[in-house]
């Protein structure tokens, strides 16, 4: 197997993560998304939505998007220590907490990143300034509504962490480099994100 990557991108850092919590390494090639090797012929065949991050099987079979690479490795590779959910119920919970983070806070922050960022004109055409900074009141509220969530259980979607987790944070990191600062006084999100932060997949 191959993974292809791109070191500061979110969703590359999604997959390395749930590696490293499964213990699994895989070999990586890397992908420079800003000087255009994601649109590459040999690329594209790989994955015709250009984007990273893609694992590819030892069948050659590509499978790209974050969730679907995870889900596999989890299934096909190493069940344990599970991140997706034991049983319906709690696969559902995950799922739906991981889902609302990725749609009301990850993508609100990519938003304000990929449109008002200079280096992100080469692959956000065209950037739309506007845009950008409407989504920044979005990330605000969203880091208070989490702040609320955090202070009623340890991690995002209950009581252990998750793939939900490990979304969550790569969204949060992601905030400086957008020129988003968190707001001082959101003491549960603090101590979640400290938690998550100290753990060695985290330097992924």
């Amino acid at each position: 197997m191959k993974l292809y990557d791109t070191p500061l991108a979110p969703n590359p850092r999604r997959v390395r993560m749930f590696l490293a919590e499964k213990g699994i390494d895989i070999p990586r090639e890397e992908v420079n998304l800003i000087e255009g090797g994601a649109k590459t012929e040999g690329f594209s065949q790989l994955n015709p939505m250009q984007s990273v991050p893609v694992l590819v099987l030892d069948d050659g079979f590509a499978l790209s998007e974050t969730i679907a690479i995870c889900r596999y490795v989890e299934e096909a590779l190493k069940p344990e220590p599970n991140l997706f959910g034991r049983n319906p119920r709690e696969r559902a919970e995950i799922e739906m907490w991981n889902r609302r983070v990725e749609l009301k806070l990850f993508f609100h922050i990519a938003q304000v990143f990929r449109h008002l960022h200079p280096r992100l004109a080469a692959l956000e055409q065209p950037q739309v300034a506007v845009w950008g900074e409407a989504n920044k009141p979005k990330v605000m509220a969203q880091l208070a509504f989490w702040n609320e969530e955090f202070g009623k259980r340890p991690f995002v979607a209950g009581d252990r962490f998750t793939i939900a987790d490990i979304t969550a944070l790569v969204a949060i990191d992601m905030m400086p480099r957008a020129r988003l600062e968190r707001p001082a006084g959101l003491t549960h999100l603090e101590r979640w994100h400290a938690e998550v932060s100290g753990r060695p997949s985290a330097q992924a």
